[in-house]
């Protein structure tokens, strides 16, 4: 369940929300730098930020498959995901799916 996260310190991470922000005006979106869990791992640079997690709760998926939420989220982040970013994992939801 979103929680009160810390802004994204880092260029792509604020890339992330961003774009989000930008695409979805969602109620609420976290972006989460994970790439120190993958530290050593294919694909995790020393210098972090490729590996993230994002929630995102907007009003837009409603009616959208769990699948047609998470296209629409990849091609909002194409460049990224072709890019610096290795792996992204998404939890998007609607505001009544959250309890809002």
């Amino acid at each position: 369940m979103p929680h009160d996260p810390l802004p994204p310190t880092g260029p792509v991470a604020a890339r992330l929300q961003q774009k989000l922000l930008a695409a979805f005006a969602p109620a609420e979106v976290i972006v989460q730098d994970d790439s120190a869990k993958h530290a050593g791992h294919a694909g995790a640079p020393a210098g972090g930020e490729s590996h993230f997690s994002v929630v995102v709760i907007s009003p837009q998926f409603d009616g959208l498959s769990r699948v047609d939420r998470q296209r629409r989220i990849n091609k909002v982040l194409a460049d990224e995901l072709a890019g610096p970013v290795h792996a992204l994992a998404v939890m998007a939801r609607t505001p009544a799916e959250v309890g809002g």
